[in-house]
């Protein structure tokens, strides 16, 4: 008995020394409709390709949708970096100028103390990114 053929095709190109007529319109064409085990083809010219009477592409939705997760996480990520970046401009501003402020008077403890604090606000700032990231 013969098999049933099957309505799913996929589309490949073929280089342009090898291109034949389209089997509708005979226009030469480098576009292969295959069926999936390649048992079948024929060759199509693009212009029936964009025909919605003709065919019509098989959209993943999964794929669509993990696409457009990725590319919202990688504008978050972009956002926060700008953020953290401009956070720790300010800081280092008013630390500059904090620095300028002060007398000459300050004793190695102090500086100490002042840079102990910030780290830790820098190792904060750096876990509420993270934080914001994987959320």
């Amino acid at each position: 008995m013969t098999s049933l053929l099957q309505n799913t095709w996929h589309l490949r190109r073929v280089a342009e020394a090898t291109a034949k007529p389209c089997d509708i319109c005979y226009k030469p064409t480098t576009s292969v409709l295959i069926t999936p085990d390649q048992k079948d083809h024929f060759y199509i010219c693009p212009g029936h390709l964009k025909d919605r009477g003709f065919c019509s592409p098989i959209v993943d939705e999964a794929e669509i949708a993990a696409k457009k997760k990725k590319e919202e996480l990688e504008r978050e990520i972009e956002l926060i970096k700008k953020e953290h970046e401009e956070k720790m401009k300010k800081r280092k501003k008013s630390n500059d100028s904090k620095k300028k402020g002060q007398d000459s008077d300050k004793t190695a403890n102090d500086v100490k103390e002042g840079s102990k604090e910030d780290e830790e606000d820098i190792d904060k700032a750096e876990k509420e990114k993270n934080d914001k990231v994987r959320s």
